[in-house]
């Protein structure tokens, strides 16, 4: 809520009829006494228009630090997973590296199972190269950062997209893979989302993001 324009000395206020017969018919006294009044009653109301506006920028600060601190929680946790994956089969990886933890890749299964005396897979990622961009990145990651794909819930998402609220936790398809972040606003068909992991606050369109979801106890919430 904005505050109005004070009002200089000598203008005449907004007024119904009454009121403007009223005013013409007052000394120059009269009027410099009624412009301090409607003066001070606009000071006063932009004051509290101010105080509001802190007040429920404070309040939004306060929630988007506390969704942030769980974002946080759950990013940096370990997967408690029992389930074994083959060879061939889809997964979503976590990263693990400084600047890139809240992100998640798709990648493929290449070894059957862990390996012998290590709790681990070797993967072979889809959207990440080598460093000479030649073929896809393959790594050897711990099993805590390994789950299955989420499950594709493309149609109620597009519904769902249409009635978001803020503050919801999100994936956010960029830079090669998914980031964990909140939806904090939606400009036309634009939305803004912060990434606590990393602090950025960015606008990205409608159809690069869906609704995060965790690996928990062998299925998805």
């Amino acid at each position: 809520m904005k505050g109005k324009t004070p009002m200089t000395f000598g203008e005449i206020p907004m007024m119904d009829e009454a009121m403007v017969a009223l005013w013409t018919k007052l000394g120059p006294i009269d009027k410099l006494i009624a412009s301090m009044s409607i003066s001070a009653e606009e000071e006063h109301n932009k004051e509290a228009d101010l105080k509001e506006d802190a007040y429920f920028h404070s309040r939004d600060k306060s929630r988007i630090d506390m969704i942030s601190k769980s974002i946080k929680t759950k990013a940096f946790k370990k997967q408690k997973t029992t389930k074994v994956f083959q060879k061939g089969d889809e997964v979503e990886m976590a990263s693990l590296v400084d600047g890139f933890i809240g992100s998640y890749y798709n990648a493929t299964i290449v070894t059957s199972g862990t390996l012998p005396g290590r709790d681990n897979y070797r993967v072979k990622y889809k959207t990440l190269l080598t460093n000479d961009e030649a073929s896809p990145l393959e790594d050897i990651v711990i099993v805590s950062m390994v789950w299955p794909v989420p499950p594709d819930h493309q149609t109620k998402i597009i519904l769902v997209k249409n009635d978001f609220c803020l503050y919801d936790m999100v994936d956010v398809f960029t830079n090669d893979g998914w980031w964990f972040g909140l939806i904090t606003g939606k400009i036309g068909k634009k939305c803004y989302f912060y990434f606590p992991t990393t602090r950025d606050n960015i606008e990205y369109p409608s159809d690069v993001w869906r609704f995060h979801q965790e690996w928990s106890n062998g299925e998805w919430i």
